[in-house]
């Protein structure tokens, strides 16, 4: 059985300076807040509105895990609240460039997410009807995933 994908569009996340909350049982804990960015493609289109975070737990293993919430502004003025989790890892020298902020070419990356849209306008209800898959790119001011619907 073959999987099918429809690329449902881009979203350029603009993110500022990590917070680090330190070391927990589970890994070290990092707040980064989401002040702004673009979503586009062609079945989404508008802005990501600032006062999201993407939260992180970096395990012992150097796995991150991820969980963004964030909400967009449609073109059409729909507005759409949006929970990405996912994982991130790549070779240990990698993460820790990553880490530090510092560009690390995301073919060296495995970073996935699945997003989860929730709307109240009609015209997005498809957005609650699908699983989606996102492939992430992380830079050193911003987050960029392409989004698929399977």
């Amino acid at each position: 059985m073959a999987i099918e994908a429809e690329y449902v569009g881009q979203v350029d996340v603009a993110v500022g300076p990590p917070q680090f909350v330190g070391a927990g049982p589970t890994g070290e804990r990092r707040i980064i807040p989401i002040t702004g960015g673009i979503v586009s493609g062609p079945r989404l289109s508008g802005v990501i509105l600032p006062g999201g975070a993407d939260v992180q737990l970096i395990r012992g293993d150097g796995v991150a895990e991820i969980e963004a919430r964030y909400t967009l502004s449609l073109e059409d003025g729909a507005l759409v609240y949006v929970v990405n989790r996912g994982l991130r890892t790549a070779a240990p020298e990698d993460m820790a460039r990553l880490l530090r902020g510092e560009p690390v070419p995301p073919e060296r990356v495995y970073f996935r997410t699945a997003p989860v849209f929730e709307t109240a306008a009609p015209q997005h209800a498809w957005l609650m009807r699908q699983v989606f898959l996102g492939f992430g790119e992380r830079q050193p001011s911003a987050v960029r995933i392409r989004v698929f619907a399977v």
